[in-house]
């Protein structure tokens, strides 16, 4: 409401790009890949590729080697055959999940980092997209829509039409995307993909952006530990932090 109401009587114009003052969520204008976020990824492995470098997909790390306070290697699982490889290097990056990585640490952990780590919370994430042969409001700008209404499960609405017209195939027709948040293990986590695909139409009649037999297709897409929590021990994260970077490199 405060940002609706400054942006509303505000005469300022400024067109900064980086918008520093604005909640990431309350943003209006942004440089956005032609093909949607997955596009900068594909990108950067390209990039990758054509300097020599190597990606290797399908693996999960499951160990990690240190000595003498630094990082010697990796053992990672391959999620297909199960085998499992050895990576050694002078620098290694880690984007996987605070809680795996410390508990990948082949090293003696202290009691108090073990715990935090344990006690770390993560949101996982359920998000259900819909081909659509119209929606019954007409001209709607916005990219995501947050849903306010108590009576249904869905948190925020995603048009991909607003965000690029290239992500859609047909422009006579709209993407959306209805976004759950949960947690893996719970009752809406472990609903079948026909019946999340039938509780995401049920609400968006519910709600009325769509008549039910407007719907062309469905897909459902499950990604856990998406959103790490603000909650459980993320108040003592700072010793996870000062933890790790005892490690050089």
């Amino acid at each position: 409401v405060a940002h609706f109401l400054k942006k509303k009587f505000s005469k300022k114009t400024d067109k900064n790009i980086s918008q520093k003052d604005t909640e990431t969520s309350l943003i209006e204008y942004f440089l956005y890949p032609k093909f949607g976020p997955g596009q900068m990824w594909e990108e950067v492995a390209r990039k990758v590729t054509d300097n020599k470098g190597e990606l290797h997909q399908n693996l999960k790390v499951i160990k990690i080697q240190a000595e003498n306070d630094r990082i010697m290697a990796v053992t990672a699982q391959n999620l297909l055959t199960k085998e499992e490889i050895v990576f050694e290097g002078d620098y290694f990056i880690s984007t996987m999940p605070v809680q795996e990585l410390i508990a990948s640490l082949e090293v003696e952990v202290p009691e108090k980092i073990n715990d935090i780590a344990k006690g770390l919370v993560y949101r996982d994430f359920i998000t259900v997209g819909l081909l659509l042969r119209k929606m019954t409001k007409d001209e709607i700008t916005d990219n995501w829509i947050y849903i306010q209404e108590p009576y249904v499960k869905v948190g925020r609405l995603q048009i991909f039409n607003n965000w690029s017209p290239f992500m859609v195939q047909d422009p006579n027709t709209t993407w959306v995307g209805l976004e759950y948040f949960c947690y893996e293990g719970d009752a809406l986590w472990n609903k079948s993909e026909a019946e999340m695909k039938e509780l995401a139409i049920k609400e968006m009649v519910e709600i009325g952006m769509i008549n039910r037999e407007d719907v062309l297709d469905s897909v459902v897409i499950k990604m856990p530990k998406t959103y790490p929590a603000y909650f459980g021990t993320y108040e003592k994260f700072n010793a996870i932090i000062d933890y790790t970077a005892q490690f050089e490199n």
